[in-house]
């Protein structure tokens, strides 16, 4: 049973990385906007960081390098708090502002379910 349950955690975590991971391959251009202006390069950025969530996800679900690939997925999540939903905090806009306080709490939630997975991984 506890398998299955550890099982079911990592699909449920990792599935929603697969896909995000896929959305910003399939729209880079569109997302490529999100990208801090002071970070040259948008579009190549959101490619690396879209093949990065495909390969955490995988490393995840096939068991393979969770520890590293959990940790970096973390600093990813980290960086991403720090470079576009804190900076958002302070829009004129409050739906700006009220949703990047949801995307801080929830890549925040994330982080720390990577870093989880990266404490209990037994595995390289």
């Amino acid at each position: 049973m506890k398998n299955v349950i550890a099982f079911l955690g990592k699909v449920a975590f990792g599935l929603p990385f697969l896909v995000f991971g896929c959305f910003h391959l399939i729209k880079y251009n569109e997302m490529a906007g999100m990208v801090p202006k002071y970070i040259p390069g948008g579009k190549i950025w959101v490619i690396i960081t879209g093949v990065a969530l495909i390969l955490a996800a995988i490393s995840l679900l096939i068991n393979k390098w969770v520890k590293l690939s959990m940790i970096l997925l973390a600093v990813f999540l980290l960086i991403t708090i720090f470079t576009i939903h804190i900076p958002g905090l302070s829009s004129i806009d409050a739906q700006v502002a009220q949703m990047s306080m949801m995307g801080l709490l929830k890549d925040l939630a994330l982080a720390g379910g990577a870093l989880g997975f990266a404490a209990l991984s037994t595995k390289k």
